[in-house]
């Protein structure tokens, strides 16, 4: 099929070059002319992706309308943060309801704390073929075909098969679910402990401390995404438990990239303005998910300290012993 590939960040690059790997026709849209205009050059994306090979195949668009034009496959890669003004633009260059998009940002918009479900139908309009594809899968290892699962969650099964056989390979499984809230919640919300995994890391505060902070993580995560409609069973599957592992260890995590820097002692802005145009979704993701807790009166300690650590300058030590010090309890 002809599909196309709506962001060129480091994930939304591994997955074209996924498809472009199962012999699809594959066009890469990108947001600024001048850096389509290099990778064309280059054949190489080392801004978000370094030292991967672009394929000659894949092509490369600065136009959207052109991008799509054609294409039955949308992959929608554009960070949450980004993606309403990405969908705004879509819905004025041609967009097709009859198009499968599929969703690959991990994150809850700040102002309105909605879903990326929600948010596509606000702008697109309902009865959409519409999926969400979450788990651990790191750019940089699915870009050198290291093998990775991950699951599709659409409410039309039509949908979730048309992306299941145009991304699976023999390095590249992807099983499907009816739970679109659980998948993109869970994708969502480990970002957030993927920060508070990493200050442990920066702290040095050793294994046990990560293990009861990833653990008590997946429990926190489930009490939240079950309050707002997701299946307990898919907190325990790979857009739960499976990207939690992996956000929470990889050193190619950005999320935890933060919380380290932070248990190192650095301030957030800093840390920021030195990633550059390279996006850490848990920053802003945490935000949104204390709001959310808040508004749903769900007990939510870990976000609520990651939250104070990023936003109200808490030292993260602090932190660490305000939520073993807390009221005793069952398991």
């Amino acid at each position: 099929m002809k599909a196309t590939v709506i962001s060129d960040g480091a994930w939304g690059t591994a997955l074209a070059m996924r498809l472009i790997g199962n012999g699809h026709n594959v066009t890469l849209w990108g947001p600024f002319p001048d850096y389509v205009e290099e990778m064309r050059r280059t054949r190489r994306n080392d801004r978000f992706l370094k030292g991967v090979e672009l394929p000659e195949a894949l092509e490369l668009q600065e136009d959207l309308s052109a991008a799509i034009s054609g294409s039955q496959l949308l992959v929608l890669a554009a960070p949450s943060q980004y993606a309403r003004k990405t969908l705004e633009q879509l819905s004025k260059s041609g967009f097709d309801r009859r198009q499968v998009l599929v969703n690959v940002a991990k994150g809850i918009e700040v102002k309105t704390l909605k879903r990326m479900d929600e948010l596509v139908r606000d702008i697109l309009g309902p009865r959409l073929r519409y999926a969400a594809l979450s788990g651990p899968s790191h750019a940089e290892e699915v870009s050198r075909e290291v093998p990775t699962a991950v699951v599709v969650a659409s409410r039309n099964a039509e949908a979730a098969q048309v992306v299941q056989q145009a991304f699976m390979s023999e390095v590249f499984r992807v099983y499907t679910t009816t739970d679109v809230i659980g998948v993109e919640l869970g994708g969502a919300l480990k970002n957030v402990y993927a920060i508070a995994a990493g200050v442990c890391d920066g702290m040095e505060l050793g294994d046990n401390s990560k293990a009861a902070l990833i653990t008590r993580g997946i429990a926190e995560m489930a009490r939240v995404g079950m309050a707002l409609g997701g299946r307990a069973r898919t907190f325990s599957g790979l857009s739960g438990v499976g990207d939690m592992i992996v956000t929470c260890n990889s050193r190619h995590s950005r999320n935890r990239h933060v919380g380290v820097e932070l248990g190192k002692g650095r301030k957030l802005n800093e840390i920021v303005q030195e990633m550059g145009m390279v996006v850490a979704e848990g920053v802003r993701t945490t935000e949104s998910a204390w709001q959310l807790a808040r508004k749903l009166k769900v007990d939510a300690p870990i976000i609520g300290e990651v939250y104070a650590g990023l936003y109200e300058d808490k030292d993260p030590r602090q932190g660490v012993r305000d939520l073993m010090t807390r009221e005793a309890k069952a398991e």
